[in-house]
């Protein structure tokens, strides 16, 4: 068979990050200064996709932008990674995706404000079988649902695995998840869809329904939990020089698509993805810190971890 000319085809958001740095979050409906402000792109399959080509795969990127200043920087920081943008169409008249962040320099904590114009919507008529042959991954989001539902259901029928990013419960998402191999899930996710709280069960309950090869969620400082072959595997966080929190999940799906081609074993490819994610902190923005696959491993092999005793010991009973 002919080799795909692409490793993963991203289908999903975009954003361009209006960056806000203070030095501690302020009381609610109180008055601060703030440091510095700065655009600077971000979203959670641009951001994943930006990851990818960082790691040396080949990668191209399906969505939409405006065609106002924000759609210009986001454009421009995928086409100076080298990723395929022959299928990002230029909404005219639209503003981009945008966010307003505020960043707590104390912490690295943020906190954020978004807004996704209805003229940015992706067709699911736009998401055509050769587009989607053309992988040997491809990652999704949840936000324009028919058209991940397509593009996630071409791939079952070509015999792609598809990775998902999912931070909310969405209308119709129930249409996607059959056609879903690999769920890495918000730590919030698995309650709102099960409406069970203890996330062992939850994780458990999805993969069983939809018949997922993996189910995960990220855990934020508390690193990652997932579901695999019946049993349970927790990679606890690394501990960095936390500068800002922003795209740590983006960075984690880039790192964790890549791990999946690469067939890293499961544990392994957690705790790949978990140190991407938290090198990504130490800088600020969505991309500010992301890094290649040596200086992953040499976090790996160095860092001081954050587990999770309860998360731990569950993991390792089950």
């Amino acid at each position: 068979m002919p080799v795909p000319p692409f490793d993963v085809v991203g289908v999903g958001l975009n954003a361009t990050d209006t960056l806000i740095l203070v030095p501690h979050f302020p009381a609610y409906a109180g008055k601060a200064p703030f440091e510095e402000d700065t655009l600077s792109p971000g979203g959670q399959i641009a951001s994943a996709m930006v990851t990818c080509a960082r790691l040396g795969l080949r990668v191209k990127y399906v969505g939409t932008v405006g065609d106002d200043e924000r759609g210009r920087i986001q454009m421009e920081s995928l086409r100076g990674e080298g990723i395929n943008l022959d299928h990002l169409q230029v909404r005219p008249g639209c503003a981009n995706q945008s966010a307003y962040i505020l960043v707590d320099r104390s912490t690295g904590e943020r906190t954020v404000l978004w807004r996704r114009p209805e003229g940015l919507r992706l067709d699911p008529a736009e998401i055509t079988p050769e587009l989607i042959g053309s992988a040997r991954l491809v990652h999704i989001d949840g936000h324009d649902t028919p058209a991940v539902e397509r593009a996630a259901r071409l791939a079952r029928r070509a015999g792609i695995p598809v990775s998902v990013d999912v931070d909310t419960v969405y209308h119709g998402f129930d249409q996607v998840l059959p056609y879903v191999d690999y769920l890495v899930a918000s730590s919030e996710f698995p309650e709102q869809w099960t409406n069970e709280r203890d996330p062992f069960r939850a994780l458990e309950m999805i993969q069983n329904e939809y018949h997922l090869r993996v189910a995960a969620m990220t855990l934020g400082a508390h690193g990652a939990l997932a579901r695999a072959d019946g049993r349970f595997w927790y990679s606890p966080a690394f501990v960095v020089n936390c500068v800002d929190t922003t795209g740590a999940g983006d960075v984690f799906h880039g790192a964790f698509c890549y791990a999946v081609l690469q067939q890293m074993p499961l544990a392994e490819a957690l705790d790949f993805s978990n140190a991407l994610a938290a090198l990504n902190c130490t800088a600020l923005g969505a991309r500010g810190g992301i890094r290649g696959a040596a200086e992953a491993r040499a976090l790996m092999g160095r860092a001081e971890r954050r587990s999770h005793p309860d998360f731990q010991a569950r993991a390792a009973r089950k």
